[in-house]
């Protein structure tokens, strides 16, 4: 594993033994985290397997990062966006709107190295990557229900960050649909990926 990438992953858990550190809701703060005690491990074995670019691994540092922020001070009260809530005059805080939007938009690529090797052209490569985001999106929204609901009701609406919204899942998975669509305008980019992927 290249040097350039320990860094990467060094800084993850950096990042996330700071924003660790008294939660605001420690019973939400360990449900959001489930998910990343099992993909932390995987992306980093994946790594060995796949050698991802550093780009990739830098765009899933930025996601993973505000994850840890979000699930520091729950998606539905992270105070640090209050700023931009006042100023816009929005009636609720909309970082986790931002946090799915950004999953579609920084995720893909890494997806894109790892479904790349075993796909005979460009446009499959990117039209599985494109599905896979949707399909995980709306199995997260599915999951974080399940768990909200088994585990820990009484964290229902905190974990779940609905902020009274009955369309929340649908629109954030919507957002990380768009995200990942904004990929596609990088044609080009991704074609020289794939090449080098192919290689």
């Amino acid at each position: 594993m290249p040097k350039s990438h320990k860094i990467v992953f060094a800084i993850y858990i950096v990042v996330w033994t700071i924003m660790a550190i008294d939660p605001k809701y420690p019973q939400d703060w360990l449900l959001e985290n489930l998910l990343v005690f099992i993909f932390f491990p995987f992306i980093v074995l994946m790594d060995k397997k796949y050698h991802y670019t550093l780009p990739s691994l830098v765009l899933l540092l930025i996601f993973a990062s505000l994850h840890s922020l979000g699930s520091h001070y729950t998606y539905a009260e992270m105070e640090h966006f209050n700023v931009i809530t006042h100023f816009f005059g929005f009636e609720r805080n909309h970082f986790d709107r931002l946090v799915h939007f950004l999953f579609g938009l920084l995720v893909f690529r890494i997806l894109f190295e790892m479904i790349s090797t075993s796909t005979m052209t460009l446009k499959t490569a990117l039209l599985f990557t494109l599905t896979m985001v949707i399909s995980i999106s709306t199995f997260y929204e599915m999951l974080e229900w399940l768990a909200a609901v088994i585990l820990h009701p009484e964290l229902g609406m905190a974990f779940l960050g609905t902020q009274g919204d009955v369309w929340d899942a649908h629109k954030d998975t919507a957002l990380a649909m768009t995200g990942a669509l904004i990929n596609m305008f990088f044609y080009q980019s991704y074609k020289q990926l794939w090449l080098l992927k192919k290689g």
